[in-house]
Formats: structure tokens, C-alpha cells, sequence
């Protein structure tokens, strides 16, 4: 029976030991006990010179799943294999992971959890903040009014002595640290 275990890689290694464990699974003939591999990733909005970009990120950073069939020979390929440092172990023994941490990575993995909790504004009506990214970069102002739904704010800042409203993506400001 083939349970899902967590396998320690390298760190920025997860897609190299991927490929070789897969390459010693096709050469040691154990595609019926090694199923799937598994590197959990998201996608994540960020903003870089002024554009928003999705882009994919490792939530377990130097983490595998493996989908297997846990036998000696099976641990002793993926041990084997290059990048991979061990199982993640209890007790001195590989631990499966279980259904319901199976399914809440997966579903992260997927996309499936709701936006508004992964896309958090961190600010609230009030806030000074600076603008870090666009047009106005470098400007400071004070957060009048929030849209969680657009992921947008609308920020009170000064130009040429008069207060002005200025519509920015949360990921263009920080926290005013002065």
C-alpha cells in the first residue's frame, strides 16, 4: 500500500533531487512503488517595477512528498538519490503524512483556498505608509480608504502643498517607518 511521506532535500535543491529520483525510479524498474513526487508550490502575487506578477513559490522549502510504497529497496533509492539528505523521520522511522495535511497542501498547492486568505491587506484606514513602487514612489501619505475585493488603496498624499488621493496596489506601499 503506497502512503505519502516528506523527503528533506538540499535547500534550492527540490527540482534537481525531483528529476534524479525520477531518472533511478525508470532505472531500478520501480514505477509500480514509487508513484508520484510531489514539490508543494503556490502562486503568489507580487508587484516588480511596477507591474504585478504571479509567480510560483516552494511553501516547503527544501521539502519533497513522495507518493510510495515503503520498502528498504524503495528508501534505499530515494536515500540514494542526489539533493535528497533523508525522510523526514519520527522516531527514528519514516512517518506518512496524513489525509487531512495531504489534502490541506494540495489544496493550497491547487489554488483551491479562498483568495481573501492568502491575499491579505496588511494595512488599515489610517496607516501612514510610502509609496515604494510607481509613479509616486517615494511619496508618503495616510491610507483613506481600503479595497480588499481589487486589492487597492487609496492613499492621501501631498502634491504641491495639497492633499490628493492616490489609487495604489497594496503591494506598492509599506509601512511609513517615520
Amino acid at each position: 500500500m503506497a502512503d505519502w511521506y516528506v523527503v528533506h532535500t538540499l535547500s534550492g535543491h527540490e527540482q534537481k533531487a525531483k528529476r534524479y529520483l525520477e531518472a533511478a525510479i525508470r532505472e531500478k524498474g520501480y514505477e509500480d512503488k514509487i508513484l508520484e513526487i510531489l514539490i508543494p508550490t503556490e502562486d503568489v502575487v507580487e508587484m516588480r517595477q511596477g507591474k504585478r506578477r504571479t509567480v510560483q513559490h516552494k511553501f516547503f522549502p527544501s521539502y519533497i512528498l513522495i507518493l510510495m510504497e515503503l520498502t528498504k529497496e524503495t528508501r534505499a533509492v530515494v536515500t540514494s538519490t542526489p539533493g535528497i539528505t533523508d525522510f523526514l523521520l519520527t522516531g527514528g522511522e519514516p512517518k506518512p503524512v496524513s489525509e487531512e495535511e495531504l489534502a490541506r497542501i494540495k489544496a493550497r498547492s491547487e489554488g483551491i483556498e479562498a483568495t481573501e486568505h492568502r491575499i491579505e491587506i496588511p494595512f488599515s484606514e489610517g496607516d501612514a505608509v510610502k509609496v515604494i513602487d510607481g509613479p509616486f514612489r517615494d511619496f508618503s501619505g495616510t491610507i483613506s480608504e481600503i479595497n480588499p475585493e481589487r486589492g487597492k488603496i487609496k492613499v492621501m498624499v501631498s502634491i504641491f502643498g495639497r492633499l490628493t488621493p492616490v489609487e495604489v496596489d497594496f503591494l506598492q506601499v509599506k509601512e511609513d517607518e517615520e
